[in-house]
């Protein structure tokens, strides 16, 4: 029996209406303990992330714990991303158990989760294997979470893998997003945030276009 290629995506793969994206404890206080990955490549990749999420209208959930009596607020780079969208503060460590989160799972009403936040072995472990229990779809991005040291970012990673979690990164999600270059409605958008955020990655684009005006739209 032979198998026929088609020139089709994977219903794997994540697109702008078929998930939404979680992004938990981006606070100061959450962020002096994390030491798996550098402060200033964390909040970068959470600016990838939201800008990513914004700009193609991906329905996101911004929570916080203990916002204004412990953790302090949620980083710019998020907030701005979002326009002010409201934080939805907690006490629960497991964001999965705050009904005013759960309300607006049920809201936006998708059975695909994305997540990302602080700690990874705690705020990210808690929700997501809630979630899985739960019938949900989970993809954790795992360069925008951070832990307390690598040991206990890398085996809450592995934790949740073994649940059936799927883990990506920033840059492949914001990718993932655009997928095509011959979306020509998003493809500013997207060198746009790639050159802003996205390392070395972005350093090329910028130098491909500025030297020879090149185009990842063309053949």
């Amino acid at each position: 029996m032979s198998i026929t290629a088609t020139p089709t995506p994977g219903k794997g793969l994540l697109s702008p209406t078929n998930h939404a994206l979680v992004l938990i404890d981006f606070q100061s206080q959450m962020a002096f303990a994390t030491k798996s990955i550098a402060p200033e490549l964390l909040r970068n990749n959470a600016a990838l992330v939201s800008n990513a999420a914004a700009g193609f209208h991906v329905p996101t959930i911004l929570t916080t714990v203990a916002e204004k009596s412990f953790s302090g607020p949620m980083f710019s780079e998020i907030t701005e991303a979002f326009g002010g969208q409201p934080m939805l503060d907690r006490t629960s460590m497991n964001t999965w158990e705050d009904a005013a989160v759960i309300e607006e799972v049920n809201r936006i009403g998708k059975d695909r989760l994305v997540f990302a936040g602080l700690w990874t072995s705690v705020c990210i472990v808690g929700p997501v294997l809630s979630a899985l229990e739960q019938g949900f779809e989970a993809y954790v991005i795992t360069d925008a979470s951070g832990d307390i040291s690598e040991e206990a970012h890398e085996r809450a990673v592995e934790r949740m893998v073994q649940a059936g979690a799927r883990p990506i990164t920033s840059l492949q999600y914001l990718l993932e997003l655009q997928r095509d270059w011959a979306r020509t409605e998003t493809y500013d958008m997207t060198t746009g945030i790639a050159r802003k955020w996205g390392g070395a990655y972005g350093l090329g684009i910028t130098y491909a276009k500025t030297m020879f005006g090149a185009s990842e739209g063309g053949h």
